[in-house]
């Protein structure tokens, strides 16, 4: 008997973009972590369900199974809100790479005034993995951990890329072009950003080349500073080069 060719709809699997099976509860109860994530406030069960395009009862199962492993959690007027489970699932991530950078992302933040973060290549996007806000800083931009935004936009993305040439990045990202901005961030050893991400914002950013961890950048955000632009990118590259060498 050949494969089965079809799969009825009503299964808990569907078909990837390699032709793999994926199973749809699964994906869908990580879509429902995202969208609650990127959410300022908790939702309730049928914004969630809105949200994901199901109906509330199977909205409704996911979060309950969510809450079970304390990923979810319901305030007393049953709106939903991201858990402490997802703090202990996100210490995990690149464990060594967080350990190594909250010194100087604190030591950054402190010196520049600016929020500090490490973020990772994430295929077409960057993750940020975790973030130092300034102490005292008034207009500080937030950047949460697990935000995410398009890789082609930032610093962060520029000085991931810088840290390869153009043939390596071609062969690790194919269809992902290599920004004259990588070359120039491979001169002087840092990487700039304005506009790209948010109107108004510039970002600074510095390659972490560390074998066997993911391609990551450290990186300020900010929206003016009375410092040069030369300053932050020489702080920022020494910090990112103190994070690789303890690492190494």
């Amino acid at each position: 008997m050949g494969p089965v060719s079809e799969v009825s709809s009503s299964t808990e699997a569907a078909t990837g973009a390699k032709g793999a099976p994926q199973s749809q509860t699964l994906s869908r109860g990580i879509r429902a972590l995202e969208i609650l994530a990127d959410s300022s406030s908790g939702m309730s069960i049928a914004e969630v369900a809105a949200a994901l395009g199901v109906h509330r009862s199977i909205a409704y199962r996911i979060l309950r199974t969510l809450e079970d492993h304390a990923l979810v959690q319901r305030d007393p007027a049953g709106n939903v809100t991201i858990g402490l489970g997802m703090a202990s699932l996100a210490r995990g991530v690149a464990r060594n790479l967080q350990s190594a950078a909250l010194p100087e992302l604190t030591a950054l933040a402190t010196s520049l005034q600016m929020t500090a973060f490490i973020a990772v290549w994430d295929r077409r996007e960057c993750v940020t993995l975790v973030a130092v806000e300034p102490p005292h800083g008034e207009g500080t931009l937030v950047q949460r951990p697990g935000s995410r935004h398009s890789f082609s936009a930032g610093a962060p993305g520029i000085a991931i890329q810088s840290a390869f040439g153009e043939d390596e990045w071609g062969r690790l990202a194919p269809g992902e072009p290599y920004r004259a901005e990588s070359r120039q961030a491979a001169r002087c050893g840092y990487a700039l950003s304005h506009d790209e991400v948010i109107p108004g914002v510039s970002s600074v950013g510095a390659a972490v080349r560390v074998p066997g961890q993911l391609p990551a950048a450290l990186a300020v955000v900010y929206l003016s500073s009375d410092l040069p632009t030369e300053r932050i990118g020489a702080e920022v590259a020494r910090s990112a080069g103190i994070i690789e060498r303890s690492l190494r």
